[in-house]
């Protein structure tokens, strides 16, 4: 496929999960990937593994100065990111508000929240510079709903604020032909859920879905791949809800 012919793309936590799946998406539809993560040996080991078209990049998304080095590293390498997609995520513990220690309220926030905020602004003086680009920020279906099963409220708060982020900064950059939407995944098998839960919870789980199964991440990355391509050129400030009919019941 050569969909994303010509794009340079930008995903952080790419070095696993759906950041994973997202990367091998791109790199078959003809995108150059710069994967960041903080996971150095995972994300190098699949940055060779995707070959040439793909290069991985320490990055820690809530520090700014780290936003800075990733976007330069990766210019230098593919040049100008013309699609960032914020994948990176932090779902802390499951637990009540009361219980909740504001430490980690504020590790959660820093990484789903501000390290979106911070990509936004990194990219898109150079998006606009270059005639635009797409934003694709990975919410969650908690961003409509706490769910159950959704671990906190920092971690609901955080996506519900990425959400809100998505439309303000997509009507601000709009005229600049600068798209930013969302994605708002339900239950995804990723290799992280196959790890926490057994055989018997993963189908309790599916069998809560109105479609009754979970989602694999290559179903969430065709959206993504959809949203960074031209295919979308007149999307911007949208929400796609992939939950497997959750929210409609």
């Amino acid at each position: 496929m050569s969909r994303l012919q010509g794009k340079v793309a930008l995903i952080t936590g790419a070095a696993m999960g759906m950041g994973a799946e997202h990367a091998r998406l791109f790199i078959e539809c003809g995108a150059k990937v710069v994967l960041t993560d903080l996971d150095e040996e995972k994300g190098e080991a699949l940055a060779s593994e995707l070959g040439e078209n793909a290069w991985f990049v320490p990055h820690n998304v809530s520090d700014p100065d780290s936003w800075d080095r990733a976007i330069k590293a990766g210019g230098e390498k593919f040049g100008p990111v013309t699609v960032l997609v914020n994948n990176a995520g932090l779902s802390g513990p499951v637990t009540y508000t009361t219980d909740l220690d504001l430490g980690s309220f504020n590790r959660i926030v820093a990484v789903d929240q501000t390290g979106v905020f911070l990509g936004m602004r990194a990219v898109i003086p150079g998006m606009v510079a270059n005639g635009g680009g797409s934003i694709i920020n990975v919410s969650s279906a908690a961003a409509m709903a706490h769910l159950p099963g959704t671990p906190n409220v920092a971690y609901t708060g955080a996506k519900a604020a990425v959400r809100g982020m998505t439309k303000a900064t997509a009507i601000e950059f709009a005229p600049h032909n600068v798209r930013v939407n969302s994605v708002h995944p339900g239950a995804i098998l990723t290799p992280m859920a196959k790890a926490l839960l057994d055989d018997s919870m993963i189908e309790e789980v599916a069998q809560t879905l109105p479609i009754r199964r979970w989602a694999d991440p290559r179903e969430v990355s065709q959206v993504v791949a959809f949203l960074a391509s031209d295919e979308a050129s007149y999307m911007t400030g949208s929400e796609i809800v992939v939950d497997g009919g959750r929210l409609a019941e």
